[in-house]
């Protein structure tokens, strides 16, 4: 008889929870406060964060990511310029990211919209550096998405032209 009130019990509570909309949530994974100024914020369907909601990144953190470099010509600069910057790819992989899309805001507010696999195919990169120079603000920086624009015609049309935002502050994985 205790059985079946136990079982009725537990039963009961189920439905309970059910009925009320009660979720049970996975935790998030930790990652560490920016030391340094911080340079970006990453949002959205992101499983690992800073602060429970967001991941912060100083540069020193972005770099620790594995740093990449990008030869090309941009419409932007004059000539061949070297960049160096992380793989969209590690920083997504980083911040544990699920969504399919990314918008990407710059400091004066524009924003992207783009498919997260047309800057992993094309192994984009968040630039912080161009011809061995730190990016400045004044300089198209903090950071810059850059594709290999002269692999490829295609990373020469309107719609990577406007993927490639400068002065970035803020991504949200949606």
């Amino acid at each position: 008889m205790k059985q079946n009130s136990l079982y009725g019990l537990i039963a009961a509570t189920l439905l309970l929870i059910a009925s009320v909309g009660v979720q049970v949530s996975h935790a998030k994974d930790q990652l560490p406060a920016p030391t340094g100024k911080q340079v970006l914020e990453v949002t959205g369907m992101i499983d690992a964060t800073t602060d429970g909601t967001s991941a912060y990144f100083d540069i020193d953190q972005l770099m620790a990511l594995g740093p990449k470099q990008i030869t090309t010509a941009t419409p932007w600069t004059s000539g061949t310029v070297n960049f160096v910057g992380i793989p969209v790819k590690a920083l997504l992989d980083a911040v544990k990211a699920s969504g399919e899309t990314l918008s990407v805001t710059a400091l004066n507010d524009y924003t992207a919209s783009m498919p997260i696999d047309v800057l992993t195919d094309a192994n984009a990169i968040l630039a912080y550096e161009m011809d061995g120079q730190r990016l400045k603000i004044r300089d198209k920086g903090p950071l810059w998405v850059i594709f290999p624009f002269d692999d490829d015609a295609k990373y020469r049309t309107d719609a990577y032209l406007a993927y490639a935002v400068w002065q970035v502050k803020l991504i949200k994985v949606q």
